[in-house]
């Protein structure tokens, strides 16, 4: 299964991506599942039924979290998590509460995850491809989760229609709601995936869509 792990809602204060679009768009952009991230909050869980919809999509809720140390994608029973923890204390957590944490975008300028997390044992899911970052910059994560073999996921960090789909993960066993996805994502039965180029009139219509 292919699922985009990383698209931020109009509820992202920074994100000009309806709900609508994402639910409407995400099959057509060849992807089995999408992880509906938005910053520090999983409010989009009011909106949407979580899990499998009527087109074959599966949808997760989870959320992009920031500490001092960097961001992370936050998957599990979260919805009231405070802010400002530290990293370290974040991926505890997390791993206390059978959810998963993925570093996100970890080598960004400006928005890295400090070498000190990634390299310790409590990081051990990183997202090697992002659909904004510098090819240098996701290099840089491709290059970390060989050195240090923890496991590779993709999502296109989408803010606008245009940019949903660009990254993938590959989920190596069926997922069909978020206890799914995140047994796939701690046992390691899963990859990051470049997406093929949007074929231009779909391109079109796309950037259209979000004027």
């Amino acid at each position: 299964m292919l699922f985009d792990i990383h698209v931020h809602s109009d509820i992202s204060p920074c994100s000009h991506l309806a709900l609508s679009d994402i639910l409407n768009h995400s099959r057509r952009r060849g992807l089995d599942g999408v992880c509906i991230t938005d910053h520090g909050t999983m409010a989009v869980g009011s909106r949407v039924r979580e899990g499998m919809q009527a087109d074959g999509l599966c949808v997760i809720v989870g959320m992009e979290y920031t500490t001092p140390q960097g961001d992370f994608l936050v998957f599990g029973p979260f919805e009231h998590l405070p802010p400002g923890l530290a990293a370290q204390d974040l991926l505890a957590l997390v791993d206390l509460g059978a959810g998963a944490a993925v570093a996100a975008h970890p080598f960004r300028p400006g928005r890295t995850v400090v070498e000190s997390v990634l390299t310790s044992n409590a990081c051990r899911l990183v997202e090697a491809v992002n659909g904004r970052n510098p090819a240098a910059a996701n290099e840089q994560a491709l290059a970390l989760v060989r050195r240090r073999k923890v496991v590779g996921l993709g999502g296109s960090d989408a803010h606008s229609l245009d940019e949903l789909g660009r990254m993938a993960t590959r989920l190596h066993t069926p997922v069909h709601c978020r206890q799914d996805f995140i047994a796939a994502l701690r046992q390691g039965r899963c990859e990051e995936h470049v997406m093929p180029p949007l074929p231009a009139p779909m391109a079109t219509r796309a950037s259209g869509n979000t004027r």
